[in-house]
Parts: C-alpha cells; sequence; structure tokens
C-alpha cells in the first residue's frame, strides 16, 4: 500500500474519529470536509471516497496486526513472552490509535470486495497464529490445558475491545494497562 501524504494522514484521523462517534455509514464526504474546515470538491483532491479512507484506516491496521504476529509466532521466544507480545501489540495500537481500531472493529464489513476478502484472510490468518501459540503452549505445559477457542475467545475479545474503555477517566496509563493487563489475562485474578 501506497504511504498518504500528510494531508490524506489528516482526512483519514478526521474521519476515523467521525466513523467512531457516528458510524461510518452515517458519515458523509461533506461531513468529514466540514470537520476537516474546507469544502467537499478540495477533499477529492487527496481522497477518491469514503471507501478509500476505511480501506487506508482499516487494512493498515490489519496489516499490521497480521505481520507483527507473524513475527512473535516464528520467534524463539517461550509462549508466555509470545502472549505478552500479543497483548502489547493490541495495547500499543489501541492507546496510539484508538478511533482506527474503533472503525476497524465496528465498521471493516463495509469494505468493498477484495479489500473485504483481503481483511477477512488476515483477520483468519491472526486468529490462527494465536491458535498455534496456544496449542504449543498447552502441548509443553506453559499454560492450562483448557479449551483452545475458549482462551483464544476470551483473550481476544477483551483486546479488541479495549478501545471502548481506554482513555476514559479512570483508566490507567499505558505502563500499569501493559503490566495489569498481562497479568490479569496470563493469571487470572485468584
Amino acid at each position: 500500500m501506497n504511504k498518504p501524504t500528510d494531508r490524506k494522514t489528516e482526512i483519514v484521523t478526521v474521519s476515523a474519529k467521525l466513523f467512531k462517534e457516528k458510524g461510518y455509514s452515517a458519515v458523509t464526504m461533506r461531513d468529514i470536509a466540514q470537520a476537516m474546515d474546507i469544502k467537499a470538491a478540495s477533499l477529492y483532491n487527496h481522497i477518491k471516497s469514503k471507501q478509500e479512507i476505511l480501506v487506508l484506516i482499516i487494512i493498515e491496521i490489519a496489516e499490521e496486526f497480521t505481520g507483527t504476529i507473524r513475527e512473535i509466532v516464528n520467534s524463539n521466544q517461550t509462549t508466555i513472552q509470545k502472549i505478552e507480545k500479543v497483548i502489547q501489540l493490541h495495547i500499543d495500537i489501541t492507546v496510539r490509535n484508538p478511533e482506527a481500531l474503533a472503525c476497524l472493529n465496528n465498521d471493516w464489513m463495509h469494505l468493498a470486495d477484495n479489500q473485504l476478502a483481503y481483511f477477512i484472510s488476515m483477520r483468519e490468518e491472526y486468529e490462527e497464529h494465536f491458535r498455534t501459540i496456544i496449542k504449543a503452549g498447552i502441548a509443553n505445559g506453559e499454560i492450562k490445558n483448557l479449551n483452545v477457542e475458549v482462551i483464544i475467545f476470551s483473550t481476544l475479545s477483551t483486546l479488541r475491545t479495549l478501545y471502548t474503555w481506554y482513555g476514559r477517566k479512570k483508566s490507567p496509563n499505558a505502563a500499569v494497562l501493559k503490566s495489569n493487563m498481562t497479568e490479569v489475562l496470563l493469571n487470572g485474578i485468584v
């Protein structure tokens, strides 16, 4: 994918905030232009469509998740270290860009044909890599022999929705979040 220009990056950032607030379907190109205090015609000088914006938001993050988990699963680290890295990956992306993560979770189904198929294949690859990490951890006795799908669902559903909670008044800073969330997800609360 081509790296966006600064103006394009600004459009993507503003759009992600609007998509999070109103939902992709409710936001128009005019809304985006108004939020940027420019004319809609000027917007089209930088971006072709709302769909292009959605692709820039979602695919970039999906590629980051998928590329990073490939590195994690292929590393020589222990299962626990790999799971810690996955947790940190989710926290890092959430802290850096909660609006884009909201878009990824809430609006991915609005991607058009090829991009939708590409996103789904990345999501499936990501989950399969996580499954591989969990199965290896069970096989080598590093983690409890619990149902793999329950572990995957419990962990990923928490991490994928972190953006809904992070950034509120009482949420901790990123360092505390990383250490505490890792502890809770790996060791539970008892």
